[in-house]
């Protein structure tokens, strides 16, 4: 209990002691809000005064900032004119010295223009914009100039050996005959006149790869002036006129359809191999020589590079199609099909080419007029079929064919069917052009058996100019062996078929059967033993009796037969030993199966007859020859002989 009183009093303390720390704190807290009071009373009253003075700092502040921009827009028009005053300088010395440094200030000028243009509070602008315009239009027109100056003085026509340089050893001119084609030679550097190897043909440096970018700037600055249609002039009338004087120090000239048709044959045939050549060197070297110069100087700019290719090469092309053209469209003859086709053929080469070189709107006009001359030459060639196969089969040559051997029309028209088989893909692509059904080996194999039975139909015309029928038909044997002959020895049985073979030979041995038949049919009669009596004629006198050498028959009868004998076969001798059979095999044959009819008949003869003569006066008169000199006779036939030609 006393414990509990105790603690009591001690809490008691501790609380009066509480109240009274509260109080002194409450105490405080006045003393300090009234002094804080007092202080914002000051702070207000101080404010109040100093406010006149922030606002003069403040208007002294914005006036040094305004001070700052005039300045700094005052450093920057500065500099614009001192930029303009040095760009100006290096204009008026001209590009000629220091084209980098002249290129340089034209695009300040051009800077400074535009900061002008977006300043036109300042007052002098117009004043300045005007004076920089002005300076800027001289600056691009000595641009202009220099452009002009350097294109014209790298701008120099290339001599044909660097072009021959260019091509791959194969299609090189030979020293000899340097407008004909080698198969190569060997004495030339592999890499001269700037040329790089590209595929067989090696690319053509027209103008120094240093001067390309100089010439490229320079583009570029006219391009931005706005100044493309004099560009493209000054282009176009300097690179053309190189590019023309290139193609006639090669040797191509511009002919017309009335110059092609005065020309000798000869000449003609050396101008288009020429000119196969030189359509060749010009669009793989020359064409894409200048392309790639084009590509370079008017990089960023496709249409005006279109143009300008299109326009610098438009002579050029023009010059070489005019004689593609006056050739196509020249009066049509046989002889001209393989130079045609020949010519379609290094037309169809060059497609790819063209197509790629000649890219692009601007060119349209010069691949229409190449792809126009490639239709044209096509369809000159086929006409040129037609006419052929007609003038095979009413050629009415009076060329008399004595001897009976090959016509020269049969071995003309052998040789040509030969030649278009060397030509077999071009002609497929010919026939392409105006067939869609694709079956171009059977057009070839059709034109081919027409204009082979057009050479018989012929050849039967002519055939039937000999007297002799004999000859008739040696002449027609000689010319269809030819025919079957040259056929088997080539690429036309392939197409021609075994069967076109095997009929003509049938023909061939039909001929020589009538020839047999027309020719010793009638010498054959005297070694008969038909008409042969055994009675008396005009006193002479018979052998007869069972198996009596002259079976019964008059001495004098047998005489006339060998007389007749004689003569005949004497005539025979002397004229066909003037004939012909030029195939060697073919004349043995002849004369083994002539040999094979007249020998066994006329030992058979002497056999039976021969001792009714030699029994009475003068045998030799009648009986002149041995069968061993009747064959040796016949080794006379068919050669060929002239009549004062000795005999063997």
């Amino acid at each position: 209990m006393v414990v509990a009183v105790s603690g009591m009093d001690s809490l008691g303390e501790r609380a009066a002691k509480m109240k009274e720390a509260l109080q002194k704190s409450q105490t405080i807290t006045d003393s300090v809000v009234s002094i804080l009071g007092s202080f914002d009373s000051r702070l207000s009253v101080l404010e109040t005064a100093m406010r006149p003075t922030q606002i003069r700092t403040h208007a002294i502040r914005k006036a040094h900032e305004n001070i700052d921009k005039t300045l700094k827009a005052a450093e920057v028009i500065l500099t614009q004119f001192d930029a303009s005053r040095q760009a100006e300088a290096k204009i008026l010395k001209g590009p000629h010295e220091d084209l980098e440094s002249y290129l340089e200030a034209i695009d300040q000028l051009r800077s400074n223009i535009h900061f002008f243009s977006g300043n036109k509070g300042f007052k002098s602008s117009d004043a300045v914009l005007n004076n920089a315009n002005s300076l800027l239009a001289k600056a691009i027109s000595k641009l202009e100039d220099e452009f002009k100056q350097l294109l014209a003085s790298y701008s120099k026509p290339v001599e044909p050996d660097r072009l021959f340089e260019c091509l791959p050893e194969s299609l090189r001119p030979s020293s000899e005959s340097p407008g004909n084609l080698s198969s190569g030679r060997n004495h030339h550097h592999e890499h001269q006149n700037g040329a790089s190897e590209t595929g067989g043909f090696k690319h053509l440096t027209l103008i120094p790869p240093r001067i390309l970018p100089l010439l490229h700037d320079l583009a570029q600055q006219m391009v931005q002036a706005g100044n493309q249609q004099q560009l493209l002039r000054i282009y176009r009338d300097t690179r053309s006129s190189v590019m023309d004087e290139s193609l006639r120090k090669l040797g191509v000239e511009k002919l017309s359809k009335e110059d092609v048709q005065k020309m000798q044959w000869e000449v003609l045939e050396a101008k288009i191999g020429n000119w196969i050549h030189f359509m060749r060197i010009a669009v793989k070297v020359l064409f894409v020589g200048e392309r790639r110069v084009c590509d370079q100087i008017f990089e960023g700019f496709d249409t005006l590079l279109d143009q300008c290719f299109a326009e610098c090469t438009a002579s050029s092309v023009s010059m070489l199609l005019s004689f593609g053209d006056a050739i196509a469209r020249s009066k049509r003859s046989p002889e001209k099909l393989f130079v045609l086709l020949d010519m379609y053929e290094i037309m169809r080469e060059l497609h790819s080419e063209i197509e790629a070189v000649f890219g692009g709107k601007a060119c349209n006009e010069i691949r229409e007029s190449t792809f126009g001359l490639t239709k044209r030459l096509a369809q000159t060639a086929q006409e040129t079929f037609g006419d052929f196969e007609e003038a095979v089969e009413k050629d009415a040559t009076k060329t008399a064919v004595l001897d009976g051997t090959v016509h020269p029309l049969t071995s003309y028209v052998i040789n040509y069917v030969k030649f278009l088989f060397d030509y077999q893909s071009t002609l497929k692509q010919l026939f392409q052009e105006f067939e869609s059904s694709g079956e171009t080996s059977s057009q070839l194999a059709t034109i081919t058996m027409r204009i082979m039975q057009a050479l018989q139909t012929n050849l039967d015309g002519k055939s039937k100019q000999y007297r002799d029928p004999a000859l008739t038909h040696l002449f027609l044997m000689n010319n269809i062996h030819y025919m079957v002959r040259s056929v088997r020895r080539s690429e036309a049985k392939d197409l021609l078929g075994d069967d076109w073979v095997q009929r003509h030979r049938r023909v061939v041995q039909q001929h020589a059967n009538q020839y047999k038949r027309n020719a010793w049919s009638k010498i054959l009669q005297c070694l008969s033993t038909q008409g042969l009596t055994s009675s008396s004629v005009g006193g002479g006198s018979a052998v007869s009796g069972e198996g009596g050498s002259g079976s019964g028959a008059s001495r004098g009868l047998i005489k006339d037969r060998f007389k007749t004998f004689n003569i005949q076969f004497e005539e025979l001798h002397q004229k066909q030993s003037q004939w012909t059979v030029p195939d060697t095999e073919l004349r043995e044959s002849l004369r083994l199966a002539v040999a094979e009819v007249l020998l066994p008949a006329y030992r058979s003869f002497i056999k039976r007859f021969g001792p009714l003569v030699e029994s009475g006066k003068n045998p030799q008169k009648f009986i002149r020859y041995t069968a061993e000199d009747l064959e040796r006779m016949l080794g006379e036939f068919f050669e060929g002989k002239t009549l004062n030609e000795p005999r063997r």
